[in-house]
């Protein structure tokens, strides 16, 4: 009995789940014990990060695995708790509840429902685009400046020192205020952690190849190289009894399954975090869609964006049921599961029953764990999503896009996460409406001996006095009809010997109806000057509006198929002499030296 295409869309595991066999479960499971060893003190770590109790990591790590396997289409994407997402978490809800209260934590699950209800719903109504008004540069600022924050907010833990604050100005204005109460047991366990991290990342892979390990073996050490400074960290603090010596330790962390409830169903709580919450999901998503693309392509896969909002929301919601907060596809796990040999999303799946057995198992030997370990897992991780070259790569390339990326970051160290994210989207926004408010056009001329017509000013081409011939390398909108109506009627006004103007358009997408306005109103003043417009190379879906209207009826001139058949009407003595003209190809220059 097939399934219905409908039901496969919207349930990507009947599609990949009918050919499931033996070797591919093989591939999963050993995924899915890599990136279970990696996600467990990461989830501790970004749950503390959230200003949430540690234990709430796991819990975003269980059903958001497992729904996201069912309705995701990507086969490498690992979602659970990340940085980024950690941190807007922590602003956000603190600015409704004090941390470490149940109305905080409340908060924290409400923002988790509301950030899948939104994803969701995008996902029906097939929004996924509107993730496109965050531009790349925008994004890269974002995280690298909010990798900054991050790390700085958990000097605090490193060094054993009370500090709070949204800014880097703030933290680090906190930090200095209280360095002279920092404790020189924590200082020495998170430094060591950070420092035997760092080696771990980049150097314990190769070490254990050179001492004759397996490659398989060597990379799943390499990779479980934060549980080895979580283990050996929580048993000196218990062997030397450091948790009574000023070393802050995580506690008790409830043992057992998440428990399952309804989150709260507060409509002021929603009000007060809905910008938050749609925050949240745009990044959230733009940084799970890149990475879920970037993996697939490398396996030519492809994954539905649409169906994308709906498995992150539905991600969402699960955690937002069993006691989780906002979760992602997180770039560096969703690697290693790609790495480990993750074939289809039943990988994330067979993570989240590790990590439920963790919650069962694991939980009472994480008592005396020290929060400067977690401190340092999560600085380590964070300064991988640091990209300084990004912005000088940026800054060559396209002024514009910097100052967007600059103001990302700059805003974001300076105001906080949601001030940056705003202000960049709406500077990305107010860019590209000035750039596209002002197009490209260029005065185009026969390049000799062929049919094709180039820029004037970069090529050597040949023209008629009184054919201004026009490209426009834009789409005609309300922003830039104006704009082209000045540049035609400035040029017809500076030379008494135009006689046509022709309006090429091969880059012209659609037209609206400001833009036609203004075609109009070309016309009739051309018409006035006596003299001619005309169109060439004009899209079919263009032309499609276009007789919708009265303009082609109205229009003084013809529209030609291609730019040369204007100039073999308008000017056929120019077009026959140009086109019958040889030239001297590279090859018979060199044949003839």
């Amino acid at each position: 009995m097939s399934v219905p295409a409908a039901l496969r869309r919207y349930l990507p595991i009947l599609d990949w789940g009918a050919r499931y066999d033996r070797a591919t479960f093989e591939n999963d499971a050993m995924a899915a014990v890599i990136v279970t060893i990696m996600l467990i003190p990461q989830s501790l770590a970004y749950a503390l990060l959230a200003g949430l109790p540690a234990e709430v990591g796991l819990y975003a790590s269980i059903a958001p695995l497992f729904l996201y396997g069912v309705f995701g289409t990507s086969r490498a994407l690992a979602v659970g708790p990340v940085a980024v997402v950690s941190l807007m978490t922590a602003v956000a809800v603190g600015q409704v509840a004090a941390v470490g209260t149940p109305e905080y934590y409340g908060a924290a699950i409400a923002l988790a429902f509301l950030s899948g209800l939104m994803l969701v719903a995008m996902g029906l109504m097939r929004l996924g685009f509107l993730a496109n008004y965050l531009s790349h540069p925008v994004i890269s600022g974002f995280i690298t400046a909010s990798g900054l924050l991050i790390a700085a907010s958990q000097l605090k833990h490193i060094l054993g020192v009370p500090a709070s604050g949204h800014t880097l100005f703030e933290i680090l204005g906190a930090l200095r205020d209280n360095l002279d109460q920092a404790d020189g047991r924590t200082f020495a366990i998170g430094l060591a952690a950070a420092g035997f991290l760092f080696w771990a990342r980049k150097r314990l892979k190769p070490a254990l190849l050179r001492a004759g390990w397996r490659a398989r073996s060597a990379d799943i050490a390499a990779k479980a190289g934060p549980v080895a400074a979580v283990a050996v960290t929580t048993f000196l603090t218990w062997a030397l009894d450091l948790h009574e010596k000023g070393v802050k330790i995580v506690g008790a962390v409830p043992q057992g399954l998440p428990p399952i409830s309804a989150p709260p169903l507060d409509l002021a709580l929603w009000s007060q975090l809905a910008l938050s919450a749609a925050l949240i999901s745009a990044v959230g998503f733009v940084e799970s869609v890149s990475v879920a693309q970037t993996l697939a392509a490398q396996k030519r896969q492809r994954i539905v964006p649409d169906q994308e909002l709906i498995g992150l929301g539905a991600a969402n919601v699960g955690a937002a049921f069993t006691g989780g907060y906002p979760v992602t596809g997180g770039f560096a796990r969703s690697v290693v599961n790609a790495d480990a040999g993750a074939d289809t999303p039943a990988a994330g799946i067979f993570t989240a029953l590790g990590i439920a057995l963790a919650t069962l198992l694991l939980t009472p030997l994480l008592f005396f764990l020290p929060q400067a370990t977690l401190a340092a897992t999560i600085i380590v991780a964070v300064l991988g999503l640091v990209d300084f070259g990004a912005i000088r790569r940026v800054w060559v390339y396209s002024k514009n896009d910097f100052t967007a990326m600059a103001a990302t970051i700059a805003l974001t160290l300076g105001f906080g996460v949601e001030a940056g994210i705003v202000a960049g989207v709406a500077l990305s926004i107010g860019l590209h409406l000035h750039r596209t408010s002002r197009p490209h056009f260029a005065v185009v001329g026969l390049v000799p001996g062929t049919e094709h017509f180039r820029n004037v000013k970069r090529h050597d081409v040949v023209t008629d006095p009184a054919i201004f011939t026009l490209r426009v390398d834009e789409s005609l909108y309300f922003p830039n009809a104006r704009f082209l109506e000045d540049c035609i009627l400035d040029a017809v006004a500076a030379d008494p010997a135009i006689r046509h103007v022709v309006l090429m358009c091969p880059a012209v997408n659609f037209i609206d109806a400001s833009a036609l306005e203004s075609l109009e109103a070309i016309n009739q003043r051309l018409s006035a000057s006596g003299v001619t417009l005309h169109l060439s190379e004009v899209k079919g879906p263009v032309m499609d509006r276009l007789r919708r209207s009265h303009f082609l009826d109205d229009l003084t001139g013809d529209n030609f198929l291609t730019q040369f058949d204007a100039y073999a009407a308008l000017s056929p003595e120019l077009a026959r002499r140009v086109r019958a003209a040889e030239r001297v190809t590279p090859a018979r220059t060199a044949m003839a030296h």
